[in-house]
């Protein structure tokens, strides 16, 4: 049985930067001090019926570290739940205090 990955929204970077937001709650700072320029983390999307379904950055461990703004995840949600991939890697690792929204 083959699974067709759904289309990549039309309009959207494949490749782009972004901030992770919400790093400074629910002691998730602490794993910070876990990431390195170069790692690679991975993209999970909230489950469906969210009120504002997100998309979480998780280290290679499976721990959430935080979450793409949502202007991303407007258009990044539907698609990773409709069975797209994602790969996203750490380009810059900010101090644990740092503010995160």
């Amino acid at each position: 049985m083959s699974h067709a990955r759904p289309e990549f929204p039309e309009g959207r970077p494949r490749r782009f930067r972004a901030t992770v937001h919400g790093t400074v709650f629910g002691g998730r700072d602490r794993l910070l001090l876990e990431v390195a320029v170069g790692d690679a983390l991975r993209l999970v999307a909230d489950p469906p019926g969210a009120a504002a379904p997100g998309v979480w950055v998780h280290l290679a461990s499976g721990e959430p570290v935080g979450h793409l703004p949502p202007e991303i995840c407007a258009w990044l949600w539907p698609w990773l739940s409709a069975g797209g991939r994602a790969r996203a890697v750490a380009v810059h690792v900010g101090d644990p205090g740092e503010a995160s929204w």
